[in-house]
Formats: structure tokens, C-alpha cells, sequence
């Protein structure tokens, strides 16, 4: 496994610290400053020294962005909203990877197995880049929780789906019933570690008023369950969720101090800031070394389709909910189709296709265009599209909070509910 050295943080850090700053000047999202600057950084005679791979992303840098933003998800309002962020996460998924292997088979002329691969592991989309993107427009309300919630419930079906393909390619036989336990092992095992490990956590914090224990218990449960469920081949993704969401909204197991609850809201925020800036400068330094020019036409039918999965994937599936309860607007609609973006997930499962498949380098290239589409074009243009839709108020772009603001997303709740949401 690669880890990465102390210097290389402490210049991420101050990158990501320059790059805040200069964001807010310039009006431009956050993320996409930071793959700027990664890009600009692999110019540079002074060597990072590191990649982005799929053991980085998955065992280091996910879980905390993972159990930051379960955190703060109200079970109450998610619980109303399950079924239709059910079928976004599992037909949604399933509708979009279907259009994308066609698409990649028939018009840029790929084999069925390529196609296939390529389709499952940009279907879903993708957690980091949603949660950053949508937390920096400072979206609220039903439209975030469906968007942040969509992108961490699909990584089940999108893992699964992406297993089985490459067990094909690699000539093991499958069955339907195989396929089925696989999928129901992964997302319903990996809830069950989050479960376990945020509720021990929450019961050892229950026992102490020291804050650094409280902080301490909420580490473990984050990348302990990830961990843990990862091990037993389940979903980290949803195990950091589950448990996220359980120390977030239960108390049945004990309570958090209040300086345990501030100490724990700023210590996730920072976390969240520091590894937002290590994926996404990682992703630029990495870009800049792919030979795009060489797979230009797949990367444009590969951008073609998923965009057009992603439309199959979200209209019908809300409309499906249109006389319910669950009734999607169209305005949500659209920044669900147009938010669905994909990111350091879909590139650290391409860059865990084995080097042996033949089409593995050219996955990769095409995995890292959408990418790169899906940050430059898609990121930028999200808060010109939430503005005109009226999600998002005028003069409310950046990553760094006006000096009026709280400095922690905890003390963000009227003075009367200061940090129930963690409670």
C-alpha cells in the first residue's frame, strides 16, 4: 500500500490552503481550483512522489469524507426519502451502465467485455466529488440530502456490478443467484459493520466526558468500520454511512459532552478540507500525464453516454414517484442529472483493472476524460445552474465562510439546537 510522507501532506495542505483563497477571489469551485493546481504542480521540477490508487483512496482518504458527510444526515428526513433514493442507487445505477456499455460497443467500437467493465465502474456516482461540490454551493434542504445520499447508497450496486464483470473477464462463471447474494452481502453486510462498530463507539463514548475519547471513539468508528467491512469483501462506503449515521442522529447508547461535539465538528470539518485537497491535487497531477489526444474519440462517446445514462437514470426513475409523496421537481431533477458527477471513485476502480487485460491503460485514459469533463465542465457550471434554478443564493461560491459565519458546520443550528444534529 502507498502512504504518503509528511512533507507531501504538509504541501497539499498549504496547496489546498492557497488554493481556498484564490477560489473565493476568483469565484471558481473549490475542487476545480484544486485540480488546477495539481495539474500546474506536475510542471514542477519538485516530484510528489505519489498516485492516486485504488488502495489510497479506498483504506485512507474515502472513510473520513464518508462519515463526515453521514454525519451531519438527518435519519428522520432520509428515512422519508429511502425508497426513491433506493431505486437512484440500485435501477438508476443499473439503467445507466446499460445505455454506457451500448454506447461503448456499438458506436466507439469496443468488445463487449470493455464495454461492460468501463460502463459499471462510471456508473455510479461519485461521493467525493458530489459531497465537496455540493457542500461548497451551500446547497440545503431535501435537494442535498438526495444528491449526497444517492452518491453514497449507489456505491454498493456499482462495486458489485463492477466485481462481477471483471470475474467474467478474468473467466470465472457466474450464476444469478451468485450475483444476488453477492450484491445483498455487500450492501447489507457492509450497514451491518457500520452498525456494529458506530454503536460500540457510541457506547464507549457514552462512559467518559473526556472530549479527546469522544473524538478518538469517532476516528475509530469511521475507518473501523470501513475497514472491517472492506475485509469481508462488503461496502466500506456504506459501513462509514451507517455508522456515521447512527452516532449522527441515536442516542440510545450515550450522549457526547458539548465540548465533545464541538471538538468533534471541527475536527471532521478540517478532516474533510484536507483530504478534499489531497484527492483532487493527486487527480490533476495525475491527469496531466494521460495521453488523451491518443483515445479522444472513445473519451467523447464515453461523455456522450454517460450523460446520457445518467439522464435515463434519473427522469424515469422519478417518474415512477410522480403521484406519491416522493414526487421529484423538475428543477431537482435537472441538478440531479447535471450533479451526478464522477470522480477519484470511478478512476480508483478503473486504475484496479488488472494490467493483463488488454484494454486496461485505454479504461483508464477514458475513465480519466469523463473525469475531467465532469470536473472542468460539470463543476463549473453547477453554481450558474443552481442560481438560474433558485437552490442557490447569489454571492455564495467558495469554500471559505464569511467572517460572520461560525467556523464549525455544527454551530451552523440556531443557539437552542446548537449541535443536535450529531445527537
Amino acid at each position: 500500500m502507498e502512504f504518503l510522507h509528511i512533507e507531501q501532506v504538509l504541501l497539499i495542505v498549504l496547496l489546498g490552503a492557497l488554493v481556498a483563497l484564490a477560489a473565493r477571489r476568483l469565484r471558481i469551485p473549490y475542487t476545480v481550483g484544486l485540480v488546477i493546481a495539481g495539474l500546474l504542480a506536475s510542471f514542477l521540477p519538485v516530484s510528489f512522489g505519489f498516485s492516486l490508487s485504488k488502495e489510497l483512496l479506498f483504506n485512507i482518504l474515502l472513510p473520513p469524507l464518508i462519515f463526515e458527510a453521514a454525519l451531519y444526515i438527518q435519519w428522520k428526513e432520509l428515512r422519508r426519502d429511502l425508497p426513491l433514493i433506493f431505486t437512484y442507487a440500485t435501477v438508476g445505477v443499473l439503467l445507466s451502465a446499460a445505455v454506457t456499455a451500448v454506447f461503448m460497443h456499438y458506436v466507439a467500437g469496443w468488445g463487449w467485455e470493455a464495454s461492460a467493465l468501463f460502463a459499471v465502474l462510471i456508473a455510479a456516482t461519485d461521493p467525493v466529488s458530489v459531497i465537496a461540490t455540493f457542500k461548497e454551493a451551500k446547497v440545503e434542504g431535501r435537494l442535498r440530502l438526495l444528491v449526497e445520499a444517492e452518491s453514497l447508497f449507489n456505491d454498493g450496486t456499482a462495486a458489485v456490478a463492477f466485481a462481477l464483470v471483471l470475474a467474467y473477464a478474468n473467466g470465472q462463471t457466474l450464476t444469478f443467484s451468485g450475483s444476488a447474494w453477492m450484491l445483498a452481502g455487500s450492501v447489507f453486510g457492509g450497514i451491518i459493520c457500520g452498525l456494529l462498530v458506530g454503536g460500540f463507539a457510541y457506547f464507549v463514548i457514552g462512559q467518559t466526558s473526556d472530549h479527546l475519547v469522544e473524538l478518538s471513539m469517532t476516528t475509530v468508528a469511521a475507518f473501523g468500520s470501513f475497514w472491517l467491512a472492506e475485509h469481508f469483501h462488503m461496502s466500506g462506503i456504506l459501513a462509514t454511512t451507517a455508522a456515521g449515521l447512527l452516532m449522527g442522529n441515536f442516542t440510545a447508547l450515550g450522549t457526547m459532552t458539548e465540548k465533545g461535539e464541538q471538538s468533534v465538528g471541527h475536527f471532521w470539518d478540517f478532516a474533510a478540507f484536507v483530504v478534499n485537497a489531497v484527492i483532487f491535487i493527486i487527480l490533476g497531477v495525475n491527469a496531466a500525464y494521460q495521453n488523451f489526444a491518443l483515445f479522444l474519440w472513445p473519451i467523447l462517446v464515453a461523455i456522450f453516454a454517460v450523460l446520457a445514462g445518467r439522464a435515463i437514470a434519473v427522469y424515469p426513475c422519478s417518474a415512477a414517484f410522480r403521484a406519491s409523496r416522493l414526487y421529484v421537481s423538475a428543477n431537482h431533477q435537472h441538478v440531479l442529472f447535471w450533479g451526478g458527477l464522477r470522480g477519484a471513485l470511478a478512476l480508483a476502480l478503473a486504475l484496479g483493472i488488472p494490467a493483463s487485460l488488454p484494454y486496461s491503460q485505454e479504461i483508464q485514459t477514458v475513465t480519466f476524460g469523463v473525469v475531467a469533463f465532469s470536473v472542468f465542465v460539470q463543476g463549473l457550471t453547477i453554481p450558474s445552474l443552481l442560481r438560474r434554478l433558485g437552490e442557490m443564493p447569489e454571492n455564495r461560491t467558495g469554500i471559505t465562510k464569511n467572517a460572520e459565519d461560525p467556523p464549525s458546520k455544527l454551530s451552523e443550528n440556531v443557539t437552542d439546537e446548537e449541535f443536535s444534529r450529531i445527537r
